[in-house]
């Protein structure tokens, strides 16, 4: 039988020019003297060579927006200027006033106020250690965290002055409240104070005389480990310098992908959905500061809301975990609503389903622009992005790294795999975390050799494109909340008649994931599904109580040392889901 050739394949071929383009654009953007340089640092990894050093550099650099709106909350609104300056006056009265000084912590605890940004960027102009909490967490989840970190000051709204208000009584530690009322301020003993009292920011004042280093901490931001309990990722300012400059790259060479010249056009106007205490929302507000942009803050997630904020707005940017972007796009096509000034449309937080981008195409062809990518609480953001042709063409892929990004994907032994070849992904680079507060044993553990950090998450490598294809830590991402297993099976043990019990994720059509339980009663116990969602509840934030309980009376299936099998469990749940508990 004569040999024949077999034609060359169509997509390997697109993929490849894909690549080759994409390589182009960076070697472009990174060369000596391209506004994205790239050096090796002194801990031997990438750098931005000219970019800022620290936090207080890069938002310094916002002054120069002067009169553009920055902020943009119902009636409220704040100029760069307007902004700056009340950053400056708090970061004054937080050094001068209540005698900070560099390494404190700082606690920022509200909604997203435009007073978020106010508190946390006033805290990098006074040199303090920024530590966002989640706002959704309970009394007992705030405890943990702020005996953990054990700030200088509470900067909190009233929705959640009453769940610190007692640990603030007992340590005498300093709160600032905004949008609060006296009532308030008096039920929580007098080292409160409301930001509204303070008086009017000068806007010729100065920030305090405070020059950070880039090796000192900027942020603790909290994750939850193997243990379930929340633990503090720290970055320093070069980290977070790094990470301010991520999405900046990525938006160059998105444009420079277009054929569109980086810079060129108006500033962004930016949906900001994702909660400011979440990673995915830095990725947003750096990306929107480092140019200029408008950033329109919800109350509270309603894509009917959503829809009219970009109309009134001109909304060019949307941002949000997959859930809300099918939400917003199901809204949009109910009331015919063309989403004319919109140009972006990126999901982040938990795995974007392969449809989404194929929806929007198909409804707005190539004028809004699909993106997606990767990031943790320890990259300090978004570190892959995937945009563009390239998404379209590969819609379950997580992108390309940022320039001061290193990728390996590792083997068993952290040796680095072939192309194609699945394992887990190491990261290095510029926005990663220097280890977790107080926890040298964790902070060792996520570390492999030559520093490289082991994300848990398993990968593969084509191409220079990475795509996540499964997670190695027992996590499930609902909505863009991480929900730790371990810690909700943790509080369905305290109940006294759950004998064992296991939480795992289940897919969810529009959250990706949903969480489930299976519990094995005590015998003669008549607990129900309602008795302890409530339990969790009472416990944990909402978005970890398990959707789905299902009850068995045998034993939870382990392997000979005592893991939970959940590949079994996952299978039973599934099969059983309509039967669950109620």
């Amino acid at each position: 039988m004569p040999h024949t050739v077999p034609p060359p394949d169509p997509g390997a071929a697109a993929s490849a020019e894909l690549a080759r383009r994409a390589a182009r654009v960076e070697a472009s953007l990174t060369a000596p003297g391209a506004p994205f340089a790239v050096v090796v640092g002194e801990r031997g990894t990438p750098e931005y060579a000219d970019g800022p050093r620290t936090l207080r550099e890069f938002v310094e650099t916002t002054w120069a927006y002067r009169d553009t709106p920055f902020l943009i909350a119902g009636e409220q609104r704040y100029s760069y200027a307007e902004f700056f300056a009340a950053a400056s006056a708090l970061a004054v009265r937080l050094r001068e006033g209540y005698g900070l000084r560099p390494g404190d912590r700082a606690v920022i605890a509200m909604r997203n106020h435009p007073e978020w940004q106010i508190a946390f960027w006033a805290a990098q102009l006074a040199g303090l250690v920024a530590v966002p909490l989640n706002a959704w967490w309970t009394e007992d989840e705030f405890v943990h965290a702020l005996e953990d970190c054990e700030p200088g000051v509470l900067l909190v709204d009233g929705e959640r002055l009453g769940r610190v208000a007692g640990w603030a009584r007992r340590t005498g530690t300093r709160v600032v409240l905004f949008h609060g009322d006296h009532g308030e301020v008096n039920e929580s003993g007098p080292r409160v104070e409301r930001y509204e009292d303070f008086p009017a920011p000068d806007p010729l004042a100065a920030p305090p005389d405070v020059e950070p280093r880039p090796e000192d901490d900027a942020t603790i931001l909290y994750t939850s480990g193997t243990t379930g309990r929340p633990k503090g990722a720290v970055a320093t300012h070069l980290a977070q310098a790094g990470a301010a400059l991520n999405p900046r790259y990525h938006a160059a060479a998105s444009a420079l992908a277009r054929g569109v010249i980086p810079g060129q056009g108006p500033a962004p106007v930016s949906l900001m959905t994702f909660p400011f205490f979440h990673v995915a929302a830095f990725t947003g507000f750096y990306g929107a500061m480092a140019a200029g942009g408008t950033l329109v803050l919800m109350h509270k997630w309603d894509a009917g809301e959503a829809l009219r904020l970009i109309r009134t707005h001109r909304v060019t940017h949307f941002a949000g975990v997959p859930a809300t972007g099918l939400q917003l796009l199901e809204a949009a096509e109910r009331a015919g609503d063309g989403l004319e000034s919109l140009t972006l449309f990126s999901t982040g937080g938990a795995a974007a389903p392969p449809a989404l981008v194929a929806r929007l195409s198909a409804r707005y062809g190539k004028r809004v622009e699909p993106r997606n990518g990767y990031g943790l609480t320890e990259t300090s953001g978004g570190v892959l992005a995937h945009f563009g042709d390239e998404y379209r063409a590969e819609p379950g892929g997580a992108g390309r790294p940022t320039p001061v990004t290193e990728v390996r994907i590792a083997g068993p032994l952290g040796e680095e795999l072939p192309d194609g070849e699945p394992g887990e992904l190491w990261l290095r680079g510029q926005s990663l975390f220097r280890g977790y507060w107080r926890d040298a044993v964790a902070t060792e553990e996520a570390f492999g050799a030559g520093g490289w950090f082991r994300t848990g998450d398993l990968a593969v490598r084509r191409e220079g494109r990475i795509s996540v294809v499964d997670r190695l830590k027992d996590v499930v991402i609902r909505g863009g909340e991480n929900v730790y297993c371990a810690e909700v099976e943790g509080v369905l043990h305290d109940h006294p008649d759950v004998a064992d019990a296991a939480v795992l994720g289940i897919p969810h059509p529009v959250l990706g994931e949903e969480v489930a339980a299976v519990v094995r009663p005590r015998t003669g116990a008549g607990v129900t599904a309602g008795a302890l969602r409530e339990h969790v509840g009472g416990k944990l934030a909402a978005f970890k109580v398990p959707t789905q309980v299902l009850f068995t009376d045998e034993p939870l299936p382990r392997n000979a040392t005592g893991k939970l099998l959940k590949h079994r469990l996952r299978a039973l749940v599934e099969a059983a889901a309509p039967h669950t508990g109620a």
